[in-house]
């Protein structure tokens, strides 16, 4: 088994663009041994699925040299779902976000772009790789998938939701709609089935169609079997995947699965494939700021190598 660490170099910019950035290298230490599942079958290559997903149009996909890459703005498109005008935000240094730690804004999403490089063919691994805060794959609106977790690591982001009364006595969520939410510095998430993808992309009944791609390159879907029967969480393992047949790999893929939950089920906590520095090749700073704000209790993170500005 490798074993790496997280490396995690900033600098002091006049912009937010500018706060860190973060590098994988290798896979993280406290990978774990896997016990209760096997290995699926050898991989298909997700190239053309991916290249053929219903991707808005603020999403560029190219496959190459045994990779797929992914490069988008960062803002969910329009084609999928509009964003609210205002939010409940974090006061400024708050990680666990509550009603008393939160404000109405708004909505202070922005662009952040990013881009990922997985491999056409994941490969699987005996041990699971702990997700540890910011981006662990990008879904067709041009957003980034996030841990079911809030900035402390074990607050589950969905069942602490909440809302805030706004302009004219309206409600204002921390988390919209869509499973989703724009953190301090404006980079939009999601944190569990974002159910304005699945509404365009899935049929009222009938299975759930390619949602996104995790970062060791193993596809993310929703939560409906090839029957159109509900997956339930005991048929997943501990990182929210399984292998079975979906309409993009009619002869069967491991993939991860999005359950439509408030639990810590409702989005990926681990990886099963090998993720390796290119394939989390990152291209903004701000999803690593704000997807490791709680440096301090990843035993594998260390803050190293200040640049001189």
């Amino acid at each position: 088994m490798r074993r790496g660490g997280i490396r995690i170099v900033w600098e002091a910019g006049k912009t937010a663009a500018a706060l860190c950035v973060l590098v994988v290298i290798g896979v993280l230490a406290t990978a774990q041994t896997s016990g209760a599942e096997s290995a699926p079958p050898p991989g298909a290559s997700t190239a053309t699925p991916l290249e053929g997903a219903k991707w808005s149009s603020n999403v560029s996909v190219s496959a190459s040299g045994g990779s797929v890459t992914i490069a988008s703005n960062g803002i969910p498109s329009a084609t999928y779902w509009s964003l609210p005008s205002e939010y409940a935000v974090p006061d400024p240094g708050a990680t666990v976000v509550t009603k008393q730690t939160a404000h109405v804004a708004a909505d202070p999403t922005k662009q952040v772009p990013i881009s990922i490089t997985v491999p056409a063919v994941p490969t699987w691994s005996a041990t699971t790789t702990p997700t540890a805060g910011g981006p662990i794959g990008i879904l067709l609106s041009g957003a980034v998938l996030f841990d079911p977790y809030e900035g402390d690591g074990t607050t589950v982001a969905l069942a602490a939701n909440f809302y805030l009364k706004g302009t004219g006595g309206t409600k204002v969520y921390f988390i919209d709609k869509c499973n989703g939410h724009p953190n301090q510095t404006g980079e939009y998430h999601y944190h569990g089935l974002p159910t304005c993808i699945t509404s365009k992309v899935d049929g009222a009944t009938g299975p759930s169609h390619l949602l996104g791609v995790a970062l060791d390159g193993y596809p993310i879907y929703g939560d409906r079997g090839m029957n159109g029967k509900l997956i339930k969480a005991s048929q997943l393992d501990a990182c929210n995947g399984i292998f079975s047949a979906t309409p993009e790999f009619p002869s069967g893929i491991y993939h991860y699965v999005l359950l439509d939950t408030k639990t810590a089920q409702s989005s990926l906590r681990c990886y099963h494939g090998a993720v390796s520095l290119k394939h989390t090749n990152f291209t903004s700073a701000l999803y690593q700021c704000g997807g490791f704000s709680n440096v301090s209790a990843l035993a594998t993170a260390r803050l190293t190598d200040r640049p001189k500005r």
